[in-house]
């Protein structure tokens, strides 16, 4: 079963996902959102980088318990170039002290339950370190509204080349992945809703139904219907 409610640290979702039963080994699909996540899985702690497709999981299902940062916040927390998680699931020693990261581990497995012990580590964390520069999070709101990326530039003063520059390092790929990614978002949330496909895309800004076709089995892996079959 997976629940989430909003954390304590600003621009973060603490979420957990626990297996109703002795389930079959299976596979699962996490789809990009722009996102980044402190996670526990099994007492150990990682970080699951920003996807750019469907980062397709294996094996028997298990307890899961994370913070999931807002699009271009992880990076200032955690000390590391998003660009260089792209794609990745990594254990957290090998981003920050091996001796630290087993301390931290021995509290959020000390704690009542691991999805709070990850919000009191990112909390202090927080605390020692500079906040996100507020400019990414207008990136993020100009593009989910559908804003071109070069109005995006302009709007907030930026050459093309130093919006790019940035975004890799915020978000671990270039503003108009970043777009396309919120825009799967955007679409994906309407056609769950039970609007058409067609009407799901002119109302996402795609060329038409096609072309949401294409972007979702490229982003996604699957084609849009049996996607949302799935759920």
């Amino acid at each position: 079963m997976y629940a989430e409610r909003a954390s304590r640290l600003s621009g973060a979702v603490v979420w957990t996902n626990t297996p109703s039963g002795p389930g079959r080994p299976g596979t699962g699909r996490i789809l990009p959102d722009g996102c980044m996540d402190l996670l526990w899985n099994d007492g150990r702690l990682l970080v699951a980088g920003p996807d750019s497709t469907a980062y397709v999981t294996e094996g028997a299902p298990s307890g899961w318990a994370g913070l999931r940062f807002y699009p271009g916040t992880a990076p200032a927390y955690l000390g590391v170039p998003a660009h260089e998680l792209r794609d990745r699931r990594v254990e957290l020693a090998e981003l920050w002290s091996p001796a630290l990261v087993r301390r931290l581990t021995a509290r959020v497995n000390a704690a009542a339950d691991p999805a709070s012990g990850l919000e009191e580590v990112a909390l202090e964390r927080a605390a020692d370190v500079e906040r996100p520069d507020p400019l990414l999070r207008r990136v993020v709101v100009a593009l989910d509204a559908g804003q071109p990326v070069a109005a995006t530039a302009d709007e907030l003063g930026l050459g093309a080349r130093q919006l790019h520059r940035r975004s890799l390092t915020a978000f671990g790929y270039g503003p108009k992945t970043l777009a396309r990614v919120l825009r799967l978002q955007r679409a994906l949330a309407l056609a769950r809703d039970g609007v058409p496909f067609a009407a799901t895309a002119a109302r996402t800004g795609y060329a038409d139904q096609a072309h949401l076709a294409r972007d979702v089995r490229e982003l996604a892996g699957l084609p849009l219907g049996e996607l949302l079959d799935g759920r």
